[in-house]
């Protein structure tokens, strides 16, 4: 699949007009509402293309074609018929639903990424911090998968464009009071929605987790099944 010319320029002066690139960055994927796809980028190929050929469609972008999440996953108030409490957040990771529990037998309903085979889990936790532009550490796996991340392993990835977290976070911790390494994230992966994905973490449109990260506070329960 090729993108027109016009659209990729477009996207480019977008991209640039979002944050400064930092080198070295990972490949980065935006949507491109010209052509209601998904753009997979180098920042510093980028910006070096943008720098050579002035209005150009840069080589650097290459387009993937990827599905849309399906509708069922947008956010919708709903019933809830479930013993859990209002103000409980409750994770159905088979059907890849988050549901925020409301008064009255109602629940906002936001669909989900959730971890792929072998990094699913289950289990009553709750919210023990809460992070706006959260930093990203990248798991001792990925980093054996690409080399190239682990800069990020000792002071993390900063917040912002490109972040794998998103714009918010919220971090989970066990009964004891303990980080369990798992978060409720926003994506840059949008696409990834009611997809096994993960090392583990619940991530979310970042539309919806600005909302739901409003909604929590400290010490919210947070069930996984």
């Amino acid at each position: 699949m090729r993108f027109p010319q016009a659209a990729a320029v477009g996207v480019l002066s977008v991209v640039f007009g979002v944050a400064a690139f930092a080198a070295g960055a990972v490949p980065r994927t935006i949507y491109d509402p010209a052509t209601h796809s998904y753009l997979t980028y180098d920042p510093e190929k980028l910006r070096q293309d943008a720098h050579s050929a002035p209005g150009s469609a840069p080589a650097a972008m290459v387009p993937r074609t990827y599905q849309k999440p399906d509708k069922k996953f947008d956010r919708q108030i709903v019933s809830y018929t479930g013993a859990e409490a209002p103000g409980t957040i409750v994770v159905d990771t088979g059907q890849k639903f988050l549901y925020y529990v409301l008064e009255g037998g109602k629940a906002i309903r936001m669909g989900v990424g959730v971890g792929r085979e072998g990094f699913g889990w289950t289990g009553t936790v709750h919210v023990g911090a809460k992070r706006e532009a959260p930093k990203w550490f990248p798991p001792d796996d990925m980093v054996k998968r690409q080399p190239e991340l682990a800069k990020y392993q000792a002071d993390g990835m900063p917040g912002g464009e490109g972040n794998p977290l998103g714009v918010r976070a919220l971090y989970l911790f066990d009964d004891k009071g303990r980080d369990t390494l798992y978060r409720i994230h926003g994506t840059i992966e949008p696409y990834s929605i009611g997809q096994n994905v993960s090392s583990g973490c619940i991530r979310m449109l970042n539309e919806n987790v600005l909302e739901l990260y409003d909604l929590v506070q400290i010490g919210t329960k947070v069930v996984v099944i």
